[in-house]
């Protein structure tokens, strides 16, 4: 993919997780769970979005071994 694609994937991040804790502060309010049980989704979404900056991100190639060897 192309820098555009990181770009977006990084623009994403923070009203993702405005509100994935929207949602879990309402889930809490209703009374279906607390939050001491489900704020682990936080964690889970941030690891989430790391991997697709990452799969969004260019391939580096390997740098070439100088001529002549290494010795």
């Amino acid at each position: 993919m192309n820098s555009r694609a990181v770009l977006i994937a990084q623009a994403i991040r923070g009203p993702v997780v405005l509100i994935i804790v929207g949602v879990l502060f309402a889930i809490h309010q209703a009374g279906v769970l607390p939050f001491s049980r489900t704020w682990p989704l936080i964690i889970i979404t941030f690891g989430i979005l790391k991997l697709i900056e990452r799969m969004a991100m260019p391939q580096q190639q390997p740098p070439l071994p100088p001529p002549g060897g290494v010795r």
